[in-house]
């Protein structure tokens, strides 16, 4: 698919993604040996993003399984159609008579009847889910598990098989093994600990909050028609405010947000007002909020919070917010 590094930082690139060489070296590798990845790191730095660019840049469907506290295999892997099995068993009562017309026996009957019933749990009433479907896709899938840490353990130890072998066992049909081996990445929040039996089996990648440069090109990307200047000034802030011990630092996505939110207000610069009516798109808690705002208060002298180096995208500025 890719023949080196370049060649994936190039591809995603072309997807928006901005990737560090880590992380397009994992990946690159994770493609090449066939191996999960899987993929911690704090809430809303792109791990999610990394699937669905690795998706469209290798031109792959992806299927995503959102994780939760109580999933279960009925839900991850199928279900059968209850309504479909409850609609064929009136049409076999309606064709009851003639089914049992030809047999002579009670034994004939009872076998004829029992072929009948073999149909109930085959592959027509099956309901597939996330990890079915990749499995039996015709092509090669992305296979996105997302936040596997919300799951619990039971669930966690169920995906060993899948992610060792690359089939799944249907007590009513029998193993089905993958048609195409999808590619299959994990996420974490890092909410609780995996399991070293998961971790062995993947490749590992910690994906953290970008530098400076980095999310300032993600923002110019993202956001192209807002100016390089504002763009840098925003992007300065929010490096600034993950400084604050934040209950949750604002997301990579918030940033996003954010950018757009004042390409929408026509802001030349971030000034006090314009950042202390806006803080709530990249806050998400009061006590954040108020925490930022007693920040800000500390350094006031200042009219424009992104002009200069007394600005808020300045040296002077970032350091009265640590």
């Amino acid at each position: 698919m890719f023949e080196n590094v370049g060649q994936v930082t190039n591809a995603l690139a072309g997807q928006q993604y901005i990737a560090t060489e880590e992380i397009s070296t994992v990946m690159f590798l994770a493609s090449q040996l066939g191996k999960p990845l899987l993929a911690e790191g704090p809430a809303g730095v792109g791990k999610t993003e990394l699937a669905k660019a690795w998706a469209g840049a290798a031109g792959m469907p992806l299927i995503r399984l959102q994780c939760y506290e109580g999933l279960d295999e009925s839900k991850a892997l199928y279900e059968w159609e209850y309504a479909k099995q409850m609609l064929y068993t009136q049409l076999l009562r309606d064709k009851l008579s003639e089914i049992l017309s030809a047999t002579g026996t009670l034994a004939e009957a009872a076998d004829r009847l029992g072929s009948e019933e073999d149909v109930f749990f085959s592959e027509r009433f099956l309901l597939a889910r996330p990890l079915l479907q990749a499995i039996t896709s015709e092509k090669q899938v992305v296979l996105l598990i997302d936040e596997i840490d919300r799951a619990d353990a039971e669930f966690e130890a169920f995906l060993l098989e899948i992610l060792s072998d690359f089939q799944v066992s249907v007590p009513e049909l029998g193993t089905i093994a993958a048609k195409h081996k999808p590619v299959v990445l994990l996420t974490s929040n890092n909410t609780r600990e995996l399991s070293e039996a998961l971790k062995r089996r993947c490749l590992y990648l910690f994906v953290d909050y970008p530098t400076h440069d980095a999310e300032l090109q993600i923002v110019r990307s993202r956001v192209p028609e807002m100016s390089e200047k504002l763009a840098s000034e925003a992007v300065q802030v929010v490096q600034s405010l993950r400084g604050l011990d934040l209950k949750k630092n604002p997301s990579v996505s918030e940033t996003i947000d954010w950018a757009k939110a004042l390409v929408m207000l026509n802001a030349d610069g971030i000034d006090s007002k314009t950042l202390e009516t806006t803080l709530t798109v990249l806050l998400k808690h009061e006590s954040d909020v108020q925490k930022a705002k007693r920040a800000l208060a500390r350094g006031q002298g200042d009219d424009d919070f992104g002009r200069g180096s007394r600005g808020y995208g300045g040296t002077t500025r970032r350091n009265r917010w640590n």
